[in-house]
């Protein structure tokens, strides 16, 4: 911001709006989501034009990512973010006008003016009032705000407030949901990416207007991400192929989002919440690195045993793993070819109900997370599982520790080679360079979402390179980067 959207300006201020834009669409979920995603594109195409944020050019940004949101939503009602936007842009816009005004100046107007409108939000809309809460897109929105005060004033972010037990959840958007009538208990929430022509996406709001709510469309330039909730998830969908074409597909129960947000006004602490004590099924996934065990943890794993390529866990080690789960029943996902074998020993030893997910590499058992459900037994999840798995594509990079002929050329000591389903697929004498060779090789135009796990030897800058030749290659796949901490692995692939 003042000091460093100068740095920014050097390196391309319209290039680094674009592709924050672009991530924002990209990569938003759910009502407030899309929301925030407008906002951003608002400021950044207001930010796109100058060579430094200064206080009017921040309240500029605010006003059109003001008006980008409301005109984002089907019917836009106060009590939301949108409230909260649009009293921060009135702020901001009159501390700019008084003259002077520094970009402090002008976020501290807006971020106070923003807070109070936060806090009545309750007064504006019943669910927030009944729940006890305030609007959790409003409160989003505003620590961006805070944050790009901290940024710019050169001040820490502020530590989080201490929670001492269970807090009340509320669903909050950008759309008052109906007063009654058949769409006041909608179950799914139906959310895509979708390549269309603007005029496309006027017939495809006018659609969604008769099958449901909470609808909000934003984007531009022949790309838009869309979101309702509604009964019917095969219209939703229809509407988007009519429109043009939809991908990246995510539907929710909304109905499991309310149990769980009973449960946790209900719950007295320490008891137990859903997927603990009461599980039937739990996961015990073998990984190596610290952060490939922290991936499969947050993706629901119950245990994690430390193991990969040469460093096979014993049937022991799994048993072990399998005994200390507190379900009785355990879906095992052993992430290598070598340990296959090994995992699908110990059902034998052990009282309880093993299953083994014969994933062969970390996507693959990453893939199969998405599909647990720990409410549901250990062959029902085995096949929803083995589901889930399938049509990824999955490769490696690594390291060749002796010169030898392949089918793609002679491979020297210490070349990166790039393997794929079906072997070798590429080698390079740089990582970035095997990297690229493979995903030329594994992704087409019909896959979605690239999956890169960094391993303890990944460079942050060899991964930039990589990720400019999808922009530049792969357009339509979204990208993902994680941090496995694996060894001898410094990449490895998964292809949707």
């Amino acid at each position: 911001l003042d000091g460093a959207t100068s740095d920014m300006a050097t390196s391309d201020m319209a290039s680094v709006c674009k592709a924050i834009a672009h991530g924002s669409l990209m990569g938003a979920r759910g009502n407030s989501g899309v929301i925030l995603c407008q906002i951003l594109r608002g400021l950044t195409t207001t930010f796109a034009d100058v060579e430094e944020v200064d206080g009017p050019a921040f309240a500029r940004g605010l006003a059109a990512a003001t008006e980008g949101a409301y005109q984002a939503v089907g019917r836009p009602v106060e009590g939301t973010i949108l409230t909260v936007v649009r009293e921060a842009s009135e702020a901001a816009a009159e501390a700019a006008a008084a003259g002077g005004a520094t970009l402090a100046g002008v976020l501290e107007a807006a971020l106070a003016r923003g807070a109070a409108a936060l806090q009545r939000t309750p007064e504006l809309l019943d669910v927030l009032r009944q729940a006890g809460v305030v609007d959790a897109g409003g409160t989003g929105f505003l620590l961006l705000l805070d944050a790009a005060l901290c940024v710019v004033s050169a001040r820490p972010l502020p530590e989080p407030a201490a929670i001492t037990g269970p807090a009340p959840a509320a669903a909050a958007s950008g759309e008052h949901p109906p007063a009654g009538g058949d769409l006041a208990d909608l179950r799914y929430e139906v959310m895509y990416l979708l390549d269309a022509d603007e005029e496309a996406v006027g017939a495809l709001r006018h659609d969604w207007a008769g099958i449901g709510d909470s609808i909000v469309v934003v984007g531009g330039d022949g790309l838009w991400n869309c979101h309702i909730h509604t009964d019917d998830i095969g219209a939703a969908i229809e509407a988007g192929i009519v429109a043009g074409r939809p991908r990246q597909i995510r539907v929710t129960d909304l109905s499991e989002e309310v149990e769980e947000e009973r449960w946790v006004r209900d719950a007295s602490p320490g008891a137990a919440g859903p997927g603990e004590s009461e599980a039937i099924t739990e996961v015990v996934a073998v990984a190596s690195g610290k952060g490939l065990r922290a991936l499969f943890e947050t993706h629901g794993a119950g245990t994690v045993v430390s193991g990969g390529q040469s460093m096979n866990p014993s049937t022991a080690e799994l048993l072990a793993a399998v005994e200390d789960c507190r379900a009785d029943q355990v879906v095992i996902l052993p992430n290598n070819a070598n340990i296959v074998a090994v995992a699908e020993q110990v059902d034998a030893l052990t009282t309880k109900s093993v299953r083994v997910v014969a994933t062969t590499e970390v996507n693959s058992g990453l893939a199969a997370l998405v599909a647990f459900d720990p409410s549901q037994g250990a062959d029902d999840n085995a096949k929803a599982m083995v589901a889930a798995t399938e049509g990824l594509v999955a490769g490696e990079v690594t390291q060749a520790v002796r010169a030898f002929g392949s089918s793609v050329g002679p491979i020297a000591e210490g070349d990166w080679i790039g393997l794929g389903p079906g072997g070798i697929a590429a080698y390079a004498a740089d990582v970035a360079g095997a990297a690229i060779g493979l995903l030329d090789a594994l992704v087409g135009d019909s896959h979605e979402l690239v999956t890169l796990i960094e391993g303890d030897q990944a460079r942050p800058e060899d991964t930039e390179v990589i990720r400019a030749w999808l922009a530049e290659h792969r357009p339509d796949a979204e990208v993902e980067v994680h941090g496995g901490g694996q060894p001898l692995y410094p990449y490895l692939v998964g292809i949707e």
